[in-house]
Order: C-alpha cells, then structure tokens, then sequence
C-alpha cells in the first residue's frame, strides 16, 4: 500500500490505495491517448472552456470539504487550506478566459503573403507533483494544458490520495471525457515506463533537486521536453531604510506559512547591519508567539509538519548545522505530543563551511545573517545552488529594483514576502528547475509553435 493517507496531527492512518498494476496503467494510458486523439484537441477554446469554469465552480461550492481534505492528509491549517482552494479555482477560471488570447495565431511580418506562427497541442502530459499544495500544484498544471488542448495524466504525491481523487472527481464532474485528465497510483519504475512510452509527449514535476535529476535524465533520453519547479532558499533582504516592523510581518508570513513547508518560503534573512540587532529581536518575539494545535481548529497558530518523517529530517538538519558551528537563537526541537511538531527555530552565525549555508530548510527553521551593505547583501543572496524567488524590503523602490535585477532567481518581490497569483509567472534558475507555470508564459511550455508559409 503505497498510497496512504496518514494525518499528521495524531499519526492516525485515514486511508491507503494500491498501486495500479500493469493493466490498469496500460488502460489509464491508452484512455489518455484516444481522448487526445478523438475528442480533446478538436474542441474549440470555448468548448474546454466550458468544462473548466465547471470545475472552477465545484471547487467553490466544495470548498469547505476539499479544504479539511488538505488539512487531514498534510497537515496545513484550515484557513490556509482554504485559501489554496480559492486559488486553485482561479487558476482554472484564468486560463479558462485566456487560453484562446494566449495562443491566438502570430503574423509574422514577411515578403511571403501569409506568414503565421500558430499554437497547437503535443499530446498526452505527465505530471509528477508534491503534497504540500495538492490542489495548487495540480492545478496550474493541469488547467493551461488541458486549455491548449493537451491531456494530462497526474501522478501525485503518495501521502494525498484523497485529495489526488477530488482533484480528478472534480475535472469529471464538471464535464471532461475520460482521459481528458487521469490520476494515477503508481510507483518509480512505473514513472520510468511512462516516460519511455513514446504516447507520453512531455513531463512537468515539481519536486526535489534529487527527483528532478532523476526525471529530466530519463526524459533526455527519449529526446522528451520537461519543465522543473525545484527547491528553493529563498532571500529575504531587509536593507537600513526598511520600515521594520513590515519587514517582521513579513518576514513571520513568509517563513511560518504552510508551517514553512514551501519552496518559496523566505528562508535566509540577510540584513544590514544598522538593522540587524533590531529585526532579529521583533522576529524572535513574533516567531514566539506560534501556538501548536489541531489544524481543523481556527483558534491554531502552528501546523504540524506533513509527516513524522519530514519533522525527523528537519531537526536532523538543526542537529548538523549546530554541530558546525551555527547558533541556536531559539527554537530547534520537536513539541511533545503526537504530531509532527517543530519549533520555530532560529539559526545565526552560519558560516560558508556549514552545511546550512547551502541546504534547504522545509519547515519553520529561519537562517539569519547580518551584512555590511547592498553589495554583501547580493552576494550572500546568489552564493546558493538555489535560484527561485527572494524578498527586498527598502523604502526606496528604485533601489530595491536595482537590487532585485541583480539576483540570480526567477521572481523577486519588493516589500513583500512570496506571493501567487495565476497571472504571475512562476519559476526559477539553478538548482531551482526551468521552464515556467502560471501567467501566459505557463500556457506556453507544453504547444508546438507551428509556422506555417505560404511562399
């Protein structure tokens, strides 16, 4: 039983799945491919439109119970869950409204008469996509390409099952033919056998560095495109002009967010000098004032981690970075009890010899470093294999855009932690994948641009 819903609250198993054997694969595979054939790349824009914005509906009226879903198998609080719904729905609004205008036809200027670049889909999709946003990820995902006239099939994240289910009960009950959109349950080897199966035409994942590599080796092989969203350690920049106790709000909202369970989440806080002594004391003060609880209750403050083991990892980590060197200003321990409970946790005085320096922290684990200026600030900020977002906090705008074009990632937010939103682009460098989802750009990964002539 490889797919097993386990809520991290109080460790109690609420479900468990088998994998799909050869013959079902073989049967999900093939449904995917005669739906692409048959029905889903001649509909017009509107037609699939239509099933979408169905979709986007349903996910409005079952709001209250796809987001306690979200909360039982990974832990998130419920407002928060809740919110990924509202999210996830407009992502599937925003594409059901712009395909068409995404990939409308190009002239292109030419001495031909008729010169035109158009848009037209691959195929069949595989999608490989973590836990801790399990509607949010397999929506902006699964609504551009399935509005450019792809299908996609979708292996989740073996602790969601259930919400992996929703997911797709939603899609088919909002209208779409079978193999339009399919789950599936299956393991490693089974991910290896799709991606050499010459009716799989592209691979999109989110996930680990590690998972990452596996997947866009095995694509490379059969000579198939992927796109990347990896892991972050995101820079959260607070030069000596910032209004401070903005940058501490955010600063809380960003770490402690999805109990800090995001690639995005601000991670290292690198701050001058003038600042430093003051932001690290307002930050400690807020990150104290956290309350673990039972995330189905509005009254908590602090999410358990997704699992047992994510929360061994983590104070792991804590372990070996101490052990280098860093200091522990607070926190680094587990919270008695019978979730998977970290403390907020402070680490300072990380050097470039510590492990930490270069790691990702998954989960409410905050790296502070102090920094003499603008110049030290950067050069902290892109000495990470990581390259996918970071925060600048400056009451001069101009300054923080000068700043921001000089880090290596692929999203910068001045005066704001990570934020998003379906018509912004999302997506990084380095370590942190290629290829991007969300805005315009995220219809766009997965079409043949077909120029077609007439001499």
């Amino acid at each position: 039983m490889a797919y097993q819903s386990t809520n991290p609250y109080d460790g109690k198993i609420l479900a468990t799945f088998d994998d799909h054997d050869a013959a079902a694969l073989e049967t999900r595979l093939q449904g995917a491919a005669d739906c692409f054939e048959r029905d889903w790349r001649e509909r017009s824009y509107a037609g699939r439109a239509v099933v979408l914005k169905r979709a986007a509906a349903l996910m409005r009226e079952r709001a209250g119970e796809l987001a306690r879903l979200a909360t039982l198998e990974m832990g998130k609080l419920l407002a928060q869950s809740a919110g990924e719904v509202a999210l996830s729905a407009a992502i599937l609004d925003y594409y059901a409204d712009n395909a068409e205008a995404f990939l409308a036809p190009e002239t292109l200027a030419s001495r031909a008469a008729d010169t035109i670049v158009e848009s037209s889909p691959v195929g069949v999709l595989l999608g490989v996509e973590p836990w801790n946003y399990p509607y949010y990820q397999i929506a902006r995902f699964a609504a551009p390409n399935l509005m450019a006239g792809n299908v996609v099939m979708v292996k989740h994240a073996s602790n969601v099952p259930q919400c992996a289910l929703a997911f797709e009960q939603l899609l088919h009950d909002a209208g779409a033919p079978a193999g339009a959109y399919t789950n599936l349950f299956i393991s490693k080897d089974q991910i290896a056998q799709l991606i050499d199966d010459p009716r799989i035409r592209g691979v999109a994942l989110t996930g680990s560095e590690a998972a990452g590599a596996v997947v866009a080796a095995r694509a490379g092989q059969n000579l198939k495109k992927t796109t990347l969203e990896l892991g972050g350690s995101d820079a959260f920049i607070v030069l000596d002009d910032a209004d401070l106790d903005k940058a501490v709000k955010h600063a809380v909202s960003g770490r402690m967010g999805n109990a800090g369970q995001a690639c995005t989440a601000s991670k290292r806080f690198i701050v001058v000098e003038s600042m430093a002594d003051r932001f690290l004391d307002k930050f400690q003060q807020a990150l104290g004032n956290f309350s673990a609880g039972d995330p189905l209750d509005a009254g908590t403050t602090l999410a358990p981690l997704s699992s047992a083991r994510a929360l061994d990892t983590l104070l792991e980590q804590v372990e070996r970075s101490v052990a280098a060197g860093a200091r522990l200003v607070m926190g680094g321990g587990r919270i008695d009890g019978a979730g998977a409970f970290m403390q907020p946790t402070i680490l300072a005085d990380i050097d470039a010899a510590n492990p930490a320096y270069k790691e990702e922290f998954f989960g409410p684990v905050a790296l502070f470093f102090r920094v003499a200026d603008d110049d030290a600030a950067v050069a902290l900020a892109n000495d990470s294999p990581f390259g996918l977002g970071g925060s600048v906090f400056t009451a001069d705008i101009e300054r923080g855009k000068r700043i921001a074009r000089r880090i290596d990632t692929g999203m910068v937010f001045i005066n704001s932690a990570a934020v998003s939103s379906p018509e912004l682009p999302f997506g990084g460098v380095k370590n942190s994948g290629y290829g991007r989802e969300l805005s315009a750009a995220g219809i766009q990964e997965f079409v043949n641009k077909k120029l077609i002539r007439v001499a």
